[in-house]
């Protein structure tokens, strides 16, 4: 009886830590690489693939066409019978040829899926929060923004996120990143942001009337420049919150 209710206990301890056990960390003094330039790589090789393919079929094509057109005065022509090897080889061979590329492709995917849920462990965490229509986005700090994400350049960003009413999905387009968030479930996102600018984020899940309001951004800013921001906007949350702290110290 007590074994069963150690195993019941493990299981419960593994389904709690789910999230985290599918979350791998890069060590701090491992190379940084990029997702988003894997991916671009990825599907330049997707788009050669399907060109090639497609040209040899339609070559194949267009010479069979050519090949048994129709012939004036009804002619007949006569083929020659296939070797049983000769016709499982005509299958077999162009079969295994075309599906090996295929099979290439689809490894190099999950190799850069796995490379993409290994998230640094030198990084910027932000907690967002999602909704009807907004994202909301809470700093270490405790500083809060909605719908405009600021981070530093050079630094990697994971977002933990949640829904607090239905499902939406948090796309950053330029990063090539987007993952669902969803009531009652934390998910996860990280993305690598290099130079200053500004990226749009949108959401790809179907979430109700008023769905394609649901934008933002995020701004990447100089790491003095979001340093300088970040210090000042703590600043402002502290001071807010002082006075309810000697609020709640009174006596009544």
């Amino acid at each position: 009886m007590l074994d069963d209710k150690r195993t019941v206990g493990a299981l419960l301890a593994l389904a709690a830590a789910g999230p985290a056990l599918a979350e791998k960390t890069i060590p701090t003094a491992a190379r940084i690489i990029d997702p988003a330039a894997g991916w671009d790589h990825l599907w330049r090789d997707v788009l050669i693939d399907i060109t090639v393919i497609g040209i040899i079929f339609a070559l194949i094509t267009a010479y069979l066409i050519w090949k048994y057109r129709r012939r004036p005065d009804n002619q007949q022509g006569s083929a020659p019978r296939l070797s049983a090897a000769a016709a499982i080889g005509w299958v077999v061979i162009p079969s295994f040829v075309f599906m090996a590329d295929d099979f290439y492709l689809a490894a190099n995917g999950w190799q850069l899926w796995n490379t993409f849920r290994e998230v640094p462990a030198d990084r910027l965490e932000v907690q967002l929060e999602s909704g009807m229509y907004s994202w909301d986005y809470t700093y270490p700090n405790g500083v809060q923004t909605q719908n405009e994400l600021k981070v530093p350049a050079g630094k990697p960003v994971l977002l933990r996120m949640t829904s607090r009413d239905t499902i939406h999905n948090h796309y950053i387009p330029d990063f090539r990143v987007k993952e669902d968030s969803m009531p009652g479930r934390i998910t996860y996102l990280w993305f690598y942001p290099q130079k200053p600018g500004t990226h749009v984020v949108t959401c790809t899940e179907y979430c109700g009337v008023m769905h394609s309001y649901m934008a933002g951004q995020v701004v990447v800013l100089p790491p003095a420049e979001y340093q300088a921001w970040y210090e000042a906007e703590g600043a402002k949350v502290k001071k807010a919150a002082a006075p309810a702290a000697t609020l709640s110290k009174t006596p009544a």
